[in-house]
């Protein structure tokens, strides 16, 4: 399969040949610390003073006032960091902007909690900074205003010299991050008048991992890396010689070819934006017309969601909103700052072009993104010939969610739900007055009807396991609550217009096999057309109604056995990045698939004090639903809770789904960490799963028995993780 064509270079750029040439001797020979004062030594410092020239003579400053950094986000925080410091004496107010990149919000925010005033500046429909608004927060107590030149997102330019002026007028610092104008347009910082500017790397052809900071002589920072007086002692560390010499070769090439560069960007955005608007006409156009960077073109498609649409459109690689943030849904903070309709908002792409785009790859790309857009706008009705079955379906290029994970945030049902009726029929046992995934209805002193259903977007990339997962996961509900499931009712949601109708018999296929497996008849059920596959089932099934397993019924003393391992919202993320081996792959299938039917159906005639399934709350969720339900507080032993393969690799490397974030925030007030856990594990404990375990809560002197029962029938050896400690508020403590 050949490469999709790149218009995201405002995310990262290729490392240009050059630039990678000037590197090679600093990798192969050249490799003395340029602090030793022999040859060896002198040979790299010569190379790091070089580049300091390169990239002083771009920005047109003195070559004493660059600094080199590890990145624009450390740049960005050694200039606001640093002049809050340095200046607290004079005043502790800090002014930005509302659209910034988060390597400048984050900081605020950081300082707000050191004391620091902050005041965010509100910005127009263009994305520009009102300047009266800034002209009318400065205060006498003002120390720094950061605003940056171009915007990441939409590409729109600010005023910087106008608000420069402004701050030289009232003594004010003024930092401006230039990480996405570096190369594309003009960056003197002489003539913009500013004090502290900073840069990256990687948006200008030189490696990531390198950065510098000018800052202007006679500007006060406190300094934040602290050690030997590297350089000129305001920023500890030997330097990163490779780099640096990458970053200075970086800077001459974009100083050399600003004017030719910046046109063949403009030129092809233009291409993209015109062939894009003749064939959508009702697109839309974000940032400001004219005071745009020449490579940046944000376009929102109207009631398309970006995510879908760049899941499906796997020719062209581009960003929904901000790179970093990629697989979020919620609206970017930059497009909710300029009031971009939500119809509007939802379908943002940005587009961004390089010097190594060309012609071709702008009319393949026009071509591209316009099918794909007519394919998702394009009512049933009007489908006269259904999608072919290709070789290879991939579910998860389908959704923009994955599984359980893509839930209504907790925190937000919890509101929702709160708000409604608790049901008073005297027959309802188990009702939405607690946080049981099932109803339960009296029918005789013998019988009691349990009612269920589950549904949710593809976690696995084959249709037939997607099926038999979003099966098993619909009935471990029934089997939470000590109950025998007796039928189900199908609900599907499917994109007939973009996915052919063979990949939705083999999702039937697979969940009436694992029906089949559990002695469960599937009698019918209800479809829709949607914009991506989604799958599950309604559930009936009986219970006696005195042998009802709650989840708000643990006591103190029992312990915790949980009997599947988790991880599986984590493994499905990598899985749809391609980033899982094939074994991984296999083992999280087969534990998602398997029934918990196997476990309760032994555990019937057992004392179980509750239990619950572990599902899209994530471990920590329904743990917390069942401590709180039940009035208790309890211990969890994270080492006894058993991973599936790989999950700790990837949580480390930042591979989280956006509901497994969701679950962490959501439980934050019930848990108190041990100083042990790290943030890897914390989002693991937290991982919205599908079809995970079941959670039991069972008396300690029955616990070992139990383990024994299950042993024979479960993938994985089920584990006691922790206890019930006594009563109390639900709070839950994790060593």
């Amino acid at each position: 399969m050949s490469h999709p064509i790149y218009l995201d270079y405002n995310a990262t750029t290729p490392i240009a040949k050059e630039v990678a040439e000037s590197m090679k001797p600093y990798l192969e020979h050249y490799f003395g610390n340029p602090s030793s004062v022999h040859s060896y030594g002198q040979a790299t410092k010569q190379a790091v003073e070089k580049a300091r020239k390169q990239v002083a003579t771009m920005l047109n400053c003195k070559v004493s006032e660059i600094i080199f950094t590890s990145g624009g986000t450390e740049s960005n925080n050694y200039a606001i960091k640093g002049t809050a410091y340095a200046r607290q004496h004079e005043g502790k107010h800090l002014i930005t902007s509302m659209v910034e990149h988060p390597a400048v919000l984050e900081v605020f925010r950081f300082l707000e909690k050191q004391g620091f005033d902050t005041t965010y500046i509100n910005v127009d429909n263009d994305g520009v900074i009102k300047l009266d608004e800034l002209k009318k927060a400065i205060r006498p107590d003002t120390i720094l205003i950061s605003v940056m030149h171009a915007n990441n997102e939409v590409g729109t330019i600010q005023p910087i010299a106008e608000i420069a002026e402004l701050a030289k007028q009232h003594q004010i610092t003024f930092h401006c991050d230039g990480a996405q104008s570096v190369g594309k347009i003009a960056t003197d910082v002489n003539a913009l008048g500013i004090d502290l500017f900073s840069l990256a790397g990687h948006k200008l052809y030189a490696p990531k991992g390198i950065g510098a900071i000018y800052i202007k002589t006679g500007t006060k920072l406190e300094k934040l890396m602290h050690g030997a007086d590297h350089e000129q002692n305001l920023r500890a560390g030997t330097e990163n010689v490779l780099e640096i010499v990458g970053l200075g070769k970086a800077a001459e090439l974009a100083y050399q070819n600003l004017t030719k560069n910046e046109k063949h960007y403009r030129t092809l955005r233009d291409r993209l934006w015109d062939g894009l608007k003749n064939n959508i006409p009702d697109i839309k156009l974000n940032g400001h017309v004219a005071l745009r960077l020449p490579n940046t073109l944000s376009v929102s498609f109207p009631k398309i969601e970006a995510n879908t649409l760049l899941d499906t459109l796997e020719g062209v690689a581009a960003s929904a909103g901000t790179a970093c943030h990629s697989d979020n849904v919620d609206i970017s903070h930059v497009l909710e700052a300029m009031f971009i309709p939500m119809d509007y908002a939802m379908g943002t792409i940005r587009f961004s072009t390089g010097i190594y785009t060309t012609e071709t790859d702008i009319d393949e790309a026009i071509k591209l993104v316009s099918q794909t857009v007519e394919l998702l706008s394009t009512p049933l009705t009007e489908i006269f010939e259904m999608p072919k079955a290709d070789a290879e379906i991939k579910l998860t290029h389908y959704t923009h969610g994955l599984g359980c994970a893509c839930k209504i945030r907790p925190q937000y049902l919890e509101r929702v739900l709160a708000d409604l009726p608790v049901p008073t029929h005297p027959n309802i046992i188990v009702g939405s007055n607690t946080a049981d995934d099932a109803a339960v209805y009296k029918i005789d002193d013998s019988t009691a009807w349990v009612s269920t259903v589950d549904f949710f977007t593809p976690i696995v990339d084959n249709p037939y396991d997607f099926g038999a997962i979003a099966v098993a996961n619909s009935l471990s509900d029934v089997y939470a609550m000590g109950a025998r499931p007796l039928f189900g009712l199908n609900i599907v949601g499917f994109p007939d217009n973009r996915l052919p109708m063979e990949v939705l018999q083999q999702i039937l296929r697979g969940a009436n096999d694992k029906a089949t497996e559990a002695g469960v008849q599937i009698l019918g059920g209800h479809t829709v057309e949607d914009t991506e596959p989604k799958y599950g089932m309604a559930v009936s099934g009986i219970v006696h109604p005195d042998k009802i397993w709650k989840n708000s019924t643990a006591q103190v003393g029992d312990v915790l056995i949980l009997t599947k391992a988790i991880g599986s919202g984590i493994l499905s993320t990598a899985m749809k990045r391609g980033k899982l081996s094939e074994d991984t792959v296999r083992i999280a299938i087969a534990t998602m698939a398997e029934l918990n039917g196997k476990v309760s159906n032994l555990l019937l005639s057992e004392n179980i004090s509750a239990c619950t399934d572990i599902t899209g709350f994530g471990l920590m969720g329904h743990l917390k639903e069942m401590t709180v339900g039940s009035q208790v507080d309890a211990e969890i032993y994270s080492n006894e809770v058993l991973l599936l393969p790989e999950v700790e690799d990837l949580a480390t490397a930042g591979v989280i789904p956006g509901g497994t974030k969701n679950n962490m925030a959501y439980v934050e007030k019930h848990i108190k960490w041990g100083s042990q856990i790290s943030n890897p594990m914390k989002y693991i404990l937290c991982d919205a799963q599908t079809s995970g375990g079941l959670l039991l809560a069972v008396p300690s002197n029955n616990a070992e028995r139990i383990l024994e029962i299950i042993k024979n029938v479960s993938i994985h050896p089920a584990k006691i993780i922790g206890k019930i400690l006594k009563k109390g508020d639900g709070y839950i403590r994790v060593n």
